[in-house]
């Protein structure tokens, strides 16, 4: 009398996909996050005893005093920053962008990147400043 064999699959569980999403989340969170926190020396304005400093996940925009405009030390014409922007807000809906002006920039140049984030939709926009001393 012959017995039916079952036939025992072993259940394995691979970790190479999981490890390779993984890995690509870490490559692009490792080049997008100095863009967004880093940028270049401005002196900034005075502005009373308390001090807009921005947050870990808002965008820093910056305008010096020749009214060139930055994302980072990149320095990029103001469509590009505006693209750029929208393009993060896609990512991250509650974006918020926090504009650093020189204290010697045209106001111009930074009300001009200001007005075009603001068409471009963006309701969550801040100006930098420092403490008074």
């Amino acid at each position: 009398m012959s017995r039916a064999r079952r036939s025992v699959s072993d259940a394995i569980i691979s970790l190479t996909p999981m490890i390779d999403v993984m890995t690509v989340l870490l490559a692009v969170f490792m080049v997008t996050t100095p863009m967004m926190t880093n940028g270049i020396d401005l002196d900034l304005p005075n502005a009373g005893t308390t001090v807009l400093t921005g947050t870990d996940h808002a965008m820093q925009i910056s305008v010096d005093s020749a009214g060139r405009y930055y994302i980072g030390t990149m320095e990029l014409p103001v469509g590009d920053v505006v693209a750029r922007a929208v393009a993060m807000r896609g990512e991250n809906p509650n974006l918020t962008i926090v504009i650093n002006g020189d204290r010697r920039a045209d106001y111009g140049a930074v009300m001009t990147v200001m007005g075009k984030l603001k068409t471009a939709g963006f309701e969550r926009i801040g100006l930098r400043t420092k403490l008074d001393k």
